[in-house]
Order: structure tokens, then C-alpha cells, then sequence
């Protein structure tokens, strides 16, 4: 039974001037005004608009809160959920610049800015969505070769953003981000691909080698050049050290020379004593190892020395007698 009918055999009732007619309507009236009264009273959650239709027009668009609308004349139209959301699409068959086919799936992150142009702006709006990417996705790898599409994943998800941003806005539409899932060449291109990235680690690889190689082989160097300074420095000292040695040994020599001489000065040696140590001396000179002697003056005269020598035996004779 609706509304209208309850209201119906209330008003029997009470024009039959029951009692018992009263107290329904009593009961009954102002329990169905409340039912139509909570029945049109909508709580909106956060993230989240109602699209109102006033007798089948648009009239308003509740945003999050406490609404109030009028019975039997508004309605809600559409609840709209303003959370960003993530469409993914079916692989798509694109050929590049240089006439590659690759099969490309593509992710799209968008969210909904206005939910009136949302309802009303286009039918079915996420196969639309679908339908434009698709054909910007052909336009922007059309323009690419196959290297380009590639490496450059960042530059076709900004182009293809900002074509869908621009085609969606009057839809009330808003689409953040565009991300490619797989870019899958022909299975001939995979190969050789595989192939170029092996060559491109091999070669890597022997760089790498001969890198370390050239290294060990400075440090080698290196670890020679300091042996060798450290064989000379040591060569150099040792050579210092005999030098040294053999200027102490002759500066004593000299040294004890020179304290002999002075010592014979200080003594008051006479002659025949004089005479008698050069011949010693020249005896020393003549030890067979010679083959020229050269006598000085002062010994030339034989007599002389004879004399000298004579005096000398007789001093020591005397001496003994003496004793």
C-alpha cells in the first residue's frame, strides 16, 4: 500500500468519528511524516558527491555533509566517488617510427574533478578513456623509433598525460598519471637484443680487466721504482759510510804523523841518532821490492856517515865501560 492510500483510510476512519479511527490517525500520521522525513534526509561521505535531479533535471551536487532534499520531486541521480582511481587497459598493438610493431599495455591513474560534467558530459566514460588512450598512445609511439621508445618510458607517459588531461577535462575528468606496464618487441628483436646487451656485458667485462690489469701493473712499477730508490738510498749510504771510515783511518794516519814529527822536534835528536834512522829507513826502502833506490844528499857522503857512526860505537862503549 503506498503513501497515498494509508492517507486514504486514515481519513475514512477519522470522518467516521471513531475512536478508534483517532488514535490510528494519531499514531499513524505523524509516524509516516517522520519516515518521509528520515527517508529524505542523506548523510554525503567524505570523498563522495550526490548528483540531484529535480523532476528529472539537474539541481544540485551534495558534497560531503548532512542533506535535506524534497520528497516525491528530488532524487539522487549519481553517486560519484571523488578517490583517485586506476583503469588498466588491455595490451595494445603500436609500430614505431621505423616501422616496429611492439605491444604496449598501458596504466592510467585519474580522478573525477567535477561530478556534474562526469554524469552528464559523456557516456560510459571509462571505455572512452580507454578508447583515447589508445589511439594517443599510437600518435606518440608513431613518432619514436624503436631505441626512443625504449629509453624513453618518462617522456611517453608525460605526452600521453598531457593529451588525456586536455581531451578528459570537459568530462570533469582529471588523469594525474600514465605509466606503460610492458613495452614487448617482436621475439627476432628480443634475440638480438639479448644478443647486443651480452656483447655490451663482455665488453664491459674486459674494460673492467684490462682496467685492473694497467692498475696491478702501475702498482708493480711503483712497488720497483721505490725498491730500486731504496737500493740506491742504501747504496749511497753505505759509500758514505766507507768514505767516511777512510778519511778517519787517514786523518789518524796524519794525525799520528804529524804527533811523531813533533815529537822528533821536541826531542833534540843529534845527528849520528839522525843518521842511523835514515839507514834503517833506506834499508826498509831496499827490501828487494824495489828496483831504483834514490839515496838523498845528506846520506851520499859515505865517510861522513862512517865518522858519524864510528863516534856512535865509541859513545856506546863508554857507556858500558862506564857502568
Amino acid at each position: 500500500m503506498n503513501v497515498n492510500g494509508i492517507l486514504s483510510t486514515i481519513l475514512a476512519l477519522d470522518g467516521g468519528g471513531s475512536t478508534a479511527g483517532k488514535w490510528i490517525a494519531a499514531i499513524v500520521v505523524p509516524a509516516i511524516l517522520i519516515a518521509i522525513a528520515v527517508r529524505n534526509i542523506r548523510i554525503v561521505p567524505q570523498a563522495t558527491d550526490f548528483v540531484i535531479e529535480r523532476l528529472g533535471a539537474y539541481i544540485a551536487t551534495w558534497h560531503a555533509g548532512l542533506h535535506i532534499k524534497y520528497p516525491f520531486v528530488d532524487r539522487v541521480s549519481r553517486i560519484v566517488s571523488l578517490k583517485e582511481k586506476v583503469a588498466d587497459f588491455q595490451p595494445l598493438d603500436v609500430i614505431t617510427k621505423d616501422n616496429v610493431t611492439l605491444q604496449i599495455d598501458a596504466v592510467l591513474y585519474y580522478q573525477i574533478t567535477d561530478s556534474r560534467l562526469y554524469t552528464y558530459g559523456i557516456e560510459n566514460p571509462i571505455i572512452a578513456m580507454e578508447n583515447l588512450s589508445a589511439t594517443t598512445l599510437r600518435n606518440v609511439i608513431g613518432d619514436l623509433e624503436l631505441d626512443q621508445t625504449l629509453t624513453s618510458r618518462d617522456l611517453i607517459n608525460a605526452r600521453m598525460r598531457l593529451s588525456l588531461d586536455e581531451a578528459t577535462g570537459p568530462w570533469g575528468i582529471k588523469v594525474n598519471r600514465v605509466e606503460l606496464k610492458n613495452i614487448i618487441p617482436p621475439k627476432e628483436i628480443q634475440v638480438a637484443m639479448e644478443h647486443q646487451m651480452k656483447a655490451e656485458r663482455e665488453k664491459r667485462e674486459n674494460v673492467l680487466r684490462a682496467e685492473g690489469e694497467k692498475e696491478a701493473a702501475i702498482r708493480v712499477a711503483e712497488g720497483e721504482k721505490a725498491a730500486s730508490i731504496l737500493r740506491a738510498e742504501a747504496k749511497k749510504e753505505s759509500a758514505i759510510r766507507e768514505a767516511e771510515g777512510q778519511a778517519a783511518a787517514i786523518l789518524k794516519v796524519q794525525e799520528a804523523t804529524a804527533q811523531g814529527l813533533l815529537m822528533l822536534k821536541s826531542v833534540a835528536a843529534d845527528p849520528p841518532l839522525l843518521a842511523l834512522k835514515s839507514l834503517e829507513t833506506l834499508a826498509h826502502v831496499a827490501d828487494g821490492k824495489a828496483t831504483k833506490i834514490i839515496i838523498p844528499s845528506e846520506i851520499q857522503n859515505l865517510s861522513g856517515l862512517l865518522m858519524s857512526l864510528k863516534e856512535v860505537v865509541k859513545d856506546d862503549t863508554s857507556v858500558e865501560s862506564g857502568s
